[in-house]
This record gives structure tokens, C-alpha cells and sequence, in this order.
């Protein structure tokens, strides 16, 4: 628990935060280093800017090489060119320009090729815009999506092949993924070219027994319909195969993946043998994992690695061959934490690498010739997010990053130079450059402007502590107290809350938005206090998946209990407490003033799953099996169950355009409120998505909940 001054702020003039700071104005814009991409030496790094692409040195930062310059290119006038990729020998650019986006990850566009020797430019394609562009390992050829098919262009004979030709929207899809892969595996490139450039490897979805979900667009004096295939809770989904295609004889095979269809093959790439893919394969519940190796040339498959989970098991963040052929590490939370392990291919071997009660949060790099892995982790506590290296031929693991806080970083080619963030709760981004001991060689963004801004508008305040629950349970919190904070007197206070699955919120790193919300919020006498319950991430297995087959049980629970524990101490009102939330935050604030009625005065839930039968099969499944197998897990813990127990102030809002958390959500939320007699606030806005933004929208939206705070709570 921390301990509260009678006054922390009493002899502080500052500024007041305005929406309009935080959302129009850009008065807390953070402002990011242009960090590159690692060139192959490692000692350089690419970068776009405004006048072409050039070549930077790590040690240095001095520009060492104009890559190309875009005003020299012949043809390039007029082309706002927004991404590249640089091909494996560093002879070619590959350029997009006019994207337009698809769903949360994907899009299409233009896309160009520049040789740096010949100095020449030129369109891959005038078919039509193209989607996930790539250059084969050796350079001579680029693959892409277009109209749900995969092409291969070679760039020497600009002879353009169709590797499929049956792809049609809603119906087929090659080499990209459907909606649902894209939202849940975080996937959208659905194929893979072979080391040696000579097959590749590709997704084929058939959705077309995918029930479609239509969303009315509005604007027009008819509106329109958008409809695509979106798989609900218990419904099915689209039949998933992997195909090779040889380049150099034409011909596609199918590996012999088995005759199940109700499945997940949610990850595929190459291992360094050009005729050996591996394939990982999850049932549909996602509590059995397997890594396949596929022959290339037989088709014939092996189980290399199996894991099993009475909960679920998740996709791992990290699996990365290595060199010798002969083994492979992946991150796994088999022994109750995730950490890191290198398996033997073919011979079942295991040794675990990283040791410790903590998660390793993600892989940084891996110098496979030094035998060192460096990541990232909660090894200190779930708030902290340390920078390690492990020399897992010695056993040794060293701390490279120093005060607590939270570190990231991007290792260069050869894990010489990296490039690392850290901030802390109440400091901006720091961003430099660092060697592989953790020694700063050279800082490329320090944020001070931004760091003085928020001291002149005292939104530094953010402080820690726990509290533990009548169950027993320890539970980690933030806290932003008024800046004019008395103990002596008593203050409303608003719980922010998101707590779905493997989430945190309770962090010690730097949040803009909703961070300086609470900070303006706090200067309005409001205490604002956020906590992360049951089923949230950085503690372990066990402590995350509690929740499993009772989703939103837990999550209340420990809202409830937050909600009273708080309202015994001396400085609240504790008939003035609130709770605010989004997406799954607006499914917990909602259960949580339904079933917690005699705590919370008020809650805001913006685009609010209300029951799970309305979202989408691999997310929900993988908490609450099927329908089917677990109805009393969807329907003990929704909302629209609970709508005759609203006592105090609600207020609930949705975009028309959310193709994530459907409005139908919060339309059967408003009927179920209607047909209980129940008053309560609703805010609609029309085509937008799950994000809300756009134009004016977000200033509209926290003025709106500004206002309804200050009125109802």
C-alpha cells in the first residue's frame, strides 16, 4: 500500500489539461526516433526520409550513403512513397505508395521496384493495387495478394505468374488471411518463399461456409452494406490448408496435414533447409499445440514439438531456427512462466534457457555465434519489463538495462548495436543507441520538451501499491491523486479497467491519451485508480488463466473488491465511486455496476462486448470452449442477463462501423435496459470502428464522458 502526504501538490501552480490538449492539439505529443532498419553488416542501418532513403551508421549517426533519392528517379514525381524494403543483397528497393487500409493490419497499394545500380524505377504492376509485396531471398522475384490470389513476379523477364486463380472475395482466399486470422494470430502474410528462393509456401482459406455479418454504412441517401465473413462464438469457420508451389517446375503440392478441418494453423515458415517447412497446428479449442516438419519434396510430415494445457495453450512469440539445422527455440509457459527453451529437431530434446518465477515478455535478438539471447522481462515485478542476455552455453544471464521502468529494444544484424525505449510511469520515451553490454552510446531522442510539458501541467503523479482482496489475493494498482490532494478530505473516484486475458494496464511505463485524461480528470478533484485483476498478464500461468471457462467471473470479482477496498480508506467517498472501460474494459465496467450496484455510482462503457456469443470464435473459444460445451461460461457472466440490477448512472457508447465488437452488442444492451425499466445514457457514432476516431470524434467522445463524470459522479 502507499502512503499518502496530507498535501503532495498543495505548492503547485500548473496548468489545466484541456480535451482539446490531449486530442487536437497535439500539446503531449511524444516524439518517436526514426530508428531504421539494420542494413546486413550491422554496423549501418536504412532509413526514408522526406528526400529518399540513405544509410546511417549505428556509432555514429552520420549519414554514410544515399541509398536513392527520390527527386532523381525517373518516373517517381508526384509518388508520396510510404514504406520500403531493401532486398537480401542490398541492390534493390522495394517501395509502396496509396495505401488504403482493409482491416485492423492489412491493406493494399501501388508498389514499385528501384534498382540502386541501374538507378532505374519501376511500377510491379499496373493490374490493380496489391497487398503484403515481397522480395524473394535472392532478390529475382517479388510475390503479392491481389483479388484473393497469389502472383510471383519475376523481376529480370517482368513475367508475372499466377500461382492460384480460384480466389474470390467472401469465398476464396490465397497466400492472406481471413478476418479472424488477422485479428486473433495477428497474421495477414499467408505465404513464405524457401531459403533458396526456389518454392513457396502458402495459406488457402475457404470461408465460404463462414456466415457473413453486414454493417449498414451511413452517408448517402441510400445507405450501403458492408458484409464480410466474421465466425461467431460455436459457428464455423473457414477450412485452412498450406500449399507448395515449386517455382521451377510448376508444380503444387499439399502437405499431409491430416484430414481434421476444424482446426488452427496459425503459424508456417521455413526452417534454413530450402525443403523443410514447419507448420504449427492447433486444435480448435487451442489446448493442444504441434510443430510439423513438412518435406518439401514428399509432402510426408513428423511432429518435431507437442504441448498440452487443461487450459490453453498460447501461440508462442517467439520460434526461431537456428543455423546448425539441427535445433530450434521457442517460448512456451509449459513450466507455469513463458520463457525460452531450445529443442532438438527429431530427437525430442528440451533444455530450458531462461530461469526464474517471471514471463519473458518478447525476444530482442539472437547471436547465435556468441550463443546469446537477449529479451525482454517482468524478472523484477508484472509492472517492471527489464532488458536481459542470456549466454545459454554458459548458463549466465545479465541484467543490460538499469532503473525501474519499462525496456525495449531492436537489436541490430549480428547483435552488436541496439536501439532501445525506456520511460517509466511518470517519464517520456528516452530512445538511444546502445552496444551489447547496455553501454549508451548515443542518444536520438530524449523527449525534454515533452517531459517539461508535463511538468508544467503536473501530470507526473502517477504512484504504485497492492492491496489484497478478502480472498487473498494480492493485487498490483496505479494512482493519480488530485494535485491539490488532502488526506483529511474525501474525493470520487474512477476506476479505469480493461482486464481481459494476458492484459496489462498497471505498467511502469510511459501511456499518452487516456494517461493525461486522468491527469485532467485528477485536476477536477476526481482520484483515479486502475488495477489489474484475476486473468491479467505479467504473473505467471496460473494467475492468468484462473479465469479459464468463467470469463468476466473473476474480472468482476476483483472489481467489486478493488471498488470496496478503496472506498474504506478515509480519503474517498465512497458513495462517489465510478468505473470506465473499452472493449473488454466496457464488458467489465459494465458487469461490474450491474452486479456491483451497491458500489459503483457510475460507469462509462464504450464498444462493449456484452455477451460472448456475439464475438469471435478463436478469442472467446480459447477462454470459454464452444457454446456448445460451456453455455453457463457465456451466459452467467454477460451483462444483458443482469440489466434489471442498474441502480446508478450508465452510460454507453458504440461506433456503427465496428467491425470487432459488433454494435449489435450494445443494441441488445439497450433493449435489455429498456425492457427492465431502466434509464440510462447511449451515444452512438455512425460508421466508426472499434478505435472511435477520426476528424473530430475523440474530442467529442471524452468531452462527452467529461461531461457525464461530472454530472453523474
Amino acid at each position: 500500500m502507499i502512503a499518502l502526504s496530507t498535501s503532495v501538490a498543495a505548492f503547485c501552480q500548473t496548468k489545466k489539461i484541456t480535451v482539446d490538449d490531449i486530442w487536437m492539439n497535439g500539446t503531449f505529443a511524444t516524439s518517436s526516433a526514426r530508428v531504421g532498419r539494420s542494413m546486413a553488416d550491422g554496423e549501418r542501418f536504412s532509413l526514408m526520409n522526406g528526400d529518399g532513403i540513405a544509410a546511417y551508421s549505428y556509432k555514429t549517426g552520420e549519414k554514410v550513403a544515399d541509398l536513392c533519392r527520390f527527386a532523381d528517379m525517373e518516373g517517381a514525381q508526384g509518388i508520396d512513397f510510404q514504406s520500403y524494403a531493401l532486398d537480401g543483397a542490398e541492390r534493390q528497393i522495394l517501395l509502396s505508395a496509396n495505401f488504403t487500409p482493409i482491416y485492423r493490419y492489412s491493406g493494399v497499394s501501388d508498389y514499385y521496384v528501384y534498382d540502386m545500380a541501374m538507378r532505374t524505377l519501376r511500377k510491379i504492376t499496373d493490374g490493380g493495387k496489391q497487398s503484403l509485396t515481397t522480395f524473394s531471398p535472392d532478390g529475382t522475384k517479388v510475390a503479392y495478394v491481389r483479388d484473393n490470389n497469389l502472383y510471383v513476379m519475376d523481376l529480370v523477364t517482368l513475367q508475372e505468374t499466377a500461382i492460384t486463380t480460384d480466389g474470390r472475395q467472401n469465398s476464396i482466399i490465397n497466400g492472406t488471411t481471413d478476418w479472424v486470422y488477422e485479428e486473433e494470430f495477428a497474421i495477414t502474410r499467408g505465404f513464405r518463399f524457401s531459403p533458396d528462393s526456389r518454392r513457396i509456401a502458402y495459406y488457402r482459406f475457404d470461408e465460404s461456409k463462414v456466415r457473413q455479418y453486414t454493417m449498414q454504412m451511413w452517408g448517402s441517401l441510400y445507405p450501403t452494406d458492408y458484409t464480410y465473413k466474421y465466425p461467431k462464438a460455436g459457428e464455423d469457420n473457414s477450412k485452412v490448408e498450406i500449399f507448395i508451389h515449386d517455382l521451377k517446375t510448376g508444380t503444387t503440392t499439399a502437405p499431409a496435414l491430416g484430414s481434421e478441418n476444424d482446426q488452427y494453423l496459425p503459424r508456417f515458415n521455413w526452417t534454413n533447409d530450402p525443403q523443410k517447412l514447419c507448420v504449427m497446428r492447433m486444435n480448435r479449442l487451442q489446448n493442444h499445440m504441434e510443430l510439423l516438419l513438412v518435406d518439401a519434396v514428399s509432402g510426408s510430415v513428423s511432429t518435431i514439438y507437442e504441448e498440452n494445457d487443461a487450459a490453453y495453450v498460447e501461440v508462442p512469440e517467439t520460434l526461431h531456427f537456428m543455423q546448425d539445422g539441427r535445433s530450434f527455440i521457442i517460448s512456451s509457459e509449459r513450466d507455469g512462466y513463458n520463457q525460452l527453451y531450445l529443442c532438438g529437431i527429431g530427437d525430442g530434446s528440451m533444455r530450458r534457457l531462461t530461469q526464474g518465477d517471471y514471463d519473458v515478455v518478447r525476444v530482442c535478438g539472437i547471436n547465435e555465434k556468441e550463443k546469446t539471447i537477449y529479451y525482454t522481462a517482468h524478472k523484477s515485478s508484472a509492472i517492471n519489463t527489464e532488458l536481459l542476455a542470456v549466454d545459454y552455453k554458459k548458463e549466465r544471464t545479465k541484467q543490460l538495462s538499469g532503473e525501474a521502468g519499462s525496456y525495449s529494444a531492436s537489436f541490430s544484424n549480428g547483435c552488436r548495436y541496439y536501439i532501445g525505449v525506456y520511460s517509466n510511469a511518470n517519464k517520456a520515451p528516452h530512445t538511444a543507441v546502445y552496444d551489447n553490454n547496455g553501454k549508451q552510446i548515443r542518444t536520438l531522442q530524449d523527449n525534454a520538451a515533452l517531459q517539461e510539458r508535463m511538468q508544467e501541467y503536473g501530470a507526473c503523479r502517477k504512484q504504485f501499491g497492492t492491496f489484497t482482496t478478502s480472498q487473498g489475493t494480492v493485487l498490483n494498482y496505479y494512482l493519480i491523486l488530485p494535485e491539490d490532494f488532502d488526506s483529511t478530505k474525501r474525493y470520487p473516484l474512477l476506476f479505469y479497467v480493461y482486464g481481459g486475458p494476458g492484459n496489462q494496464q498497471v505498467v511502469n511505463e510511459y501511456r499518452g491519451g487516456d494517461y493525461y485524461w486522468f491527469h485532467m480528470l485528477s485536476q477536477q478533484g476526481y482520484a483515479v485508480a486502475c488495477f489489474d485483476g484475476r486473468g491479467t498478464g505479467g504473473r505467471g500461468s496460473h494467475f492468468k488463466k484462473m479465469t479459464y471457462k468463467r470469463l468476466g467471473e473473476y474480472e468482476c470479482v476483483d472489481a467489486i473488491e478493488a471498488g470496496r477496498w478503496f472506498g474504506r480508506q478515509p480519503w474517498v467517498d465512497e458513495s462517489r465511486i465510478g468505473i470506465f472501460g473499452w472493449s473488454f474494459g466496457g464488458y467489465l465496467s459494465s458487469l461490474a455496476i450491474l452486479k456491483g450496484n451497491d458500489v459503483f455510482k457510475a460507469a462509462i462503457a464504450v464498444a462493449p462486448v456484452t455477451t460472448w456469443r456475439y464475438y469471435d470464435n478463436i478469442y472467446t473459444e480459447r477462454f470459454l470452449q464452444r457454446p456448445q460445451d460451456n453455455a453457463a461460461g457465456y451466459d452467467d457472466n454477460s451483462p444483458l442477463n443482469y440489466a434489471d440490477r442498474l441502480q446508478g448512472n450508465y452510460l454507453l457508447v458504440h461506433g456503427t462501423g465496428d467491425d470487432n465488437v459488433h454494435f449489435q452488442n450494445s443494441a441488445d444492451m439497450v433493449t435489455a435496459l429498456e425492457a427492465a425499466g431502466k434509464q440510462f445514457e447511449f451515444r452512438i457514432y455512425p460508421n466508426k470502428n472499434h478505435s472511435i476516431y477520426g476528424g473530430n470524434t475523440r474530442q467529442n467522445l471524452y468531452l462527452l464522458m467529461t461531461d457525464f463524470l461530472l454530472r453523474k459522479l
